[in-house]
């Protein structure tokens, strides 16, 4: 560490000052601009700051907010809810029948790509409303966590394994007359298994002690809402609810580790 000069020389008489004034007390000639600081006993010198360089963001995307994520749409649970509503609309124009655009009639239809469509189809606006919210809820959290494949793929095997349980085990009482059946339609199975997929994937987080702090009671009243509409709605199959979720469950146990490949 530098220390100060025990004296300095003035220029105009020559005599020897202190260094830690100005002027010469001798002549009154100007012998430095300004006093060097002085140190107290155990205080160390002036260091140099050195300057941290500063994280450098990225630029702000046009629907981005500085310091705030952006909010990215649900894309994929909004194309399964628009395909619903409409298949809706083109029954309301009479046109088809429910058999055309991909309903399940037992004991005659069952062709296994209805297993697929039957999830789009409704009879009944209030389970339709029902299912496509819970789509809608559980479908878009999902989606914001794995990406827009994941609720496409938990509807469309929920819903078609649901559909084809519910096909297989054919809950109809044995009738002479063909004509005489029931329908199997509706999203009350695929709804479940985005219910069962998200709720596997967040109490698994929970366990590893990531609580998102999520409400479950309105969980379970959706559950509880979406296994009862078979009591008030003759084509949402309760083996379809039940198989539904149980696959949901499975994917969810899947999501993280496909979603980290």
């Amino acid at each position: 560490m530098s220390q100060p000069d025990l004296f300095v020389v003035c220029r105009n008489c020559g005599s020897e000052v202190s260094p830690y004034v100005t002027e010469c007390p001798y002549c009154g000639q100007r012998v430095r601009r300004r006093a060097p600081k002085i140190q107290r006993d155990g205080e160390e010198g002036p260091r140099r700051r050195r300057r941290r360089a500063r994280p450098r963001l990225s630029r702000l995307r046009p629907d981005e907010i500085d310091g705030i994520a952006p909010d990215t749409r649900p894309i994929a649970t909004i194309a399964l809810v628009a395909v619903s509503l409409a298949v809706t609309l083109v029954l309301a124009t009479g046109q088809l029948g429910l058999e055309d655009v991909g309903g399940i009639w037992l004991p005659l239809d069952d062709d296994a790509w209805r297993y697929v469509t039957a999830p789009f189809v409704h009879d009944s606006l209030g389970y339709q409303f029902v299912a496509l919210v819970a789509v809608g809820v559980f479908g878009a959290l999902l989606e914001r966590r794995f990406g827009a494949a994941a609720p496409l793929a938990v509807f469309l095997l929920a819903g078609a394994a649901g559909a084809a349980a519910a096909v297989a085990v054919d809950l109809a009482p044995p009738l002479e007359d063909v004509n005489v059946g029931y329908w199997i339609l509706g999203a009350n199975g695929a709804a479940l298994g985005l219910l069962t997929a998200w709720l596997t994937e967040d109490r698994r987080a929970a366990r590893r002690g990531d609580d998102r702090g999520n409400d479950l009671i309105g969980v379970l009243v959706f559950a509880a809402v979406l296994l009862l509409l078979p009591l008030a709605v003759p084509e949402a199959s309760w083996v379809a609810g039940l198989v539904g979720a149980a696959v949901g469950a499975l994917l969810g146990l899947m999501l993280p580790v496909l979603a980290r490949r």
